[in-house]
C-alpha cells in the first residue's frame, strides 16, 4: 500500500473521557487522509455529550509525529492541491481551537513540523524527556507558515523564530517545557500516563460549561484563524512546487 494511503485515526469514549489516537507506519507522519480524519474526529467529539474531556495521542512509544507526509508533498503538482494539503494542518489546528472541550495532548516522543503544531494546538500538553522538537520546514524549502500561529501563541515569537530559523536542530523536551509548549515533562511513559489519567479524571468531573467558557478565554484573539491559516496554507502550497523544495524533500527521503 502506498504510504499516502496508510495511517488512520481511532477513538474511544469511556466514562466521560474521549481518547483519540492517530497512527502511521512512518513515524506517525500525517498524510492528507489522516489529517482530515483527525480534524473531523475532534470536531465530532466536541459535540458528543458522552465526552467531557479529550486526550489526543499517537501510536507507539518513540515518535509522536513526524509532520507532513514527504510522499504526499513530492506528489503535489499544482497550487490548488498544495493549498488543499496544507489546509489539512490548518483544519486540525482550527478543530482543536473551536472544540468546546479541553484537549490534553500526550507527546511520548519526537515532534517535527506539523507535530509541533499539534502539540501547540492542544490546551494542556504533557510529554516525556524523549519528546524533543524541531520545525524542519525551512530546511526543505517551505517554512512553518501554517503551524506558526499556533506555535507562536504557545511559546512566543522569539522561541518560535528560533525553531523556524534553526530548522535542522532539535530542541530538548526541557527546552519545550521552559518555553511553555509542554506543561510538564516526565522521565517515563508510565509517569506521564499516570499524570494524564489523573488530570482527565479531575476534568471529567468539572463543570462542562465552565470549561467551555474558560477555553474561549484561552483562545481569545484567534477568531481570524480560519482566514489566516487558509492564507498560510496557500503560501506553503506555492512553495512546495518549487524545484528547490522538491529536490530538498527527495534528498531527505533518500537519507
Amino acid at each position: 500500500m502506498n504510504a499516502i494511503d496508510q495511517g488512520d485515526v481511532n477513538y474511544t469514549i469511556e466514562n466521560g473521557i474521549a481518547t483519540v489516537q492517530f497512527h502511521h507506519p512512518l513515524s506517525n507522519s500525517l498524510p492528507g487522509k489522516v489529517l482530515a480524519k483527525l480534524a473531523n474526529t475532534i470536531t465530532a467529539i466536541g459535540s458528543n455529550n458522552d465526552a467531557v474531556v479529550i486526550i489526543v495521542r499517537s501510536e507507539g512509544d518513540r515518535a509522536f509525529c513526524a509532520g507532513a507526509s514527504f510522499d504526499e508533498l513530492v506528489a503535489i503538482e499544482n497550487l490548488a492541491k498544495g493549498a488543499v494539503f496544507f489546509s489539512g494542518f490548518a483544519n486540525v489546528i482550527n478543530a482543536c481551537r473551536k472544540c468546546p472541550k479541553l484537549i490534553i495532548g500526550r507527546v511520548q516522543g519526537k515532534a517535527v513540523g506539523g507535530g509541533v503544531g499539534l502539540a501547540a494546538a492542544f490546551d494542556y500538553t504533557l510529554a516525556t524527556t524523549q519528546a524533543s522538537v524541531k520545525l524542519s520546514e525551512l530546511a526543505v524549502g517551505i517554512g512553518p507558515f501554517v503551524v506558526g500561529p499556533a506555535v507562536e501563541r504557545k511559546i512566543g515569537l522569539s522561541a518560535m523564530s528560533q525553531l523556524a530559523i534553526d530548522a535542522t536542530e532539535w530542541q530538548s523536551a526541557k527546552w519545550a517545557q521552559d518555553k511553555g509548549l509542554y506543561t510538564n515533562v516526565y522521565d517515563t511513559l508510565e509517569e506521564m500516563d499516570a499524570a494524564i489519567d489523573s488530570l482527565a479524571q479531575k476534568l471529567k468531573n468539572s463543570n462542562p460549561e465552565a470549561m467551555r467558557l474558560l477555553k474561549e478565554v484561552f483562545w481569545r484573539g484567534t477568531e481570524d484563524w480560519d482566514t489566516l491559516l487558509s492564507e498560510r496554507a496557500s503560501i506553503s502550497g506555492q512553495l512546495v512546487l518549487s524545484d528547490f523544495t522538491k529536490n530538498a524533500i527527495n534528498s531527505f527521503k533518500a537519507k
